[in-house]
Parts: structure tokens; C-alpha cells; sequence
């Protein structure tokens, strides 16, 4: 029987004068290098969700956020030859209170940009960047 692997992550919808700030996947996830995601991540062992979030978005880009309220919830099956993978997403909506935008270094993302908050052409987005930016535009709609 595969392994069976569970990961609990949470998000931020950071956005700005029509914009939203997405991080791209760096080269240690190489199925999905290049890639832009919102930022955040998994939750460490007895971490709230609303801890994870603040965490992460501050490890990812170097802003300090406040959380607000929860834009949606998502969950993902994905089957591999090695693992059964269930991913359950937690998409917050939240402000930015302080820090200076910045690249993290060594991480599982290597760049966060500002783009504008419309259809993305030239940019390779995962699943649940679009899942996020439609909730964004829902929410400011």
C-alpha cells in the first residue's frame, strides 16, 4: 500500500491598488519551479492556522500581515506512484501592518512580485493561485 501523506497549509490574499502579490516556486519544488502561488505555506506541529500564515508570508516576502478573515478553504487529492497526497488549503484574507518587500533566500520560493489583479498571460500560475485570485476578485467585486 502507497504512503498515505496529509499537509494542512495557509495562505494570504495580500493585495493593493488593484494588484495581488504572488511568489514564485523555487528550484526545491521542481515539478513546479517557476511557478507562482500565493504566499504562505504548511502549518508546523501546534501552530494555528492564523500563526502559519503570518509566518509564512513574513519567512516569503518579508512583509508582517494581519489576518482578517477566511476567503475559502480548499482541499487537493493528487495520487503519485509513491504517496497519496491531501492537501487542505486555508486562503485568508489579510493586511499588510509592516516590513519591507523582500526575496527569500533559500527557501521554497525565490521571488514575490506585486501583479495586476486580471487574467495573468504570461505567468505560470499553480491551481490554487487561481483558486485565490477569484475569491480576491469576488471579494472586492
Amino acid at each position: 500500500m502507497k504512503a498515505q501523506r496529509l499537509r494542512i497549509a495557509a495562505y494570504a490574499l495580500l493585495h493593493d491598488n488593484g494588484r495581488v502579490l504572488l511568489c514564485r516556486l523555487s528550484k526545491e519544488l521542481p515539478e513546479w519551479e517557476g511557478c507562482w502561488t500565493l504566499p504562505g505555506g504548511g502549518l508546523e506541529f501546534g501552530e494555528s492556522p492564523e500563526e502559519a500564515v503570518v509566518r509564512e508570508v513574513e519567512e516569503e516576502t518579508g512583509l508582517k500581515i494581519r489576518v482578517k478573515s477566511v476567503a475559502g478553504i480548499d482541499s487537493i487529492v493528487v495520487n503519485r506512484d509513491y504517496e497519496d497526497f491531501q492537501g487542505i488549503r486555508i486562503i485568508y484574507h489579510a493586511d499588510i501592518i509592516g516590513g519591507d518587500l523582500r526575496h527569500e533566500l533559500s527557501g521554497s520560493t525565490d521571488r514575490c512580485d506585486w501583479h495586476p489583479l486580471q487574467p495573468f498571460p504570461d505567468l505560470k500560475l499553480v491551481e490554487l493561485t487561481e483558486i485565490g485570485v477569484r475569491l480576491l476578485r469576488e471579494s472586492l467585486a
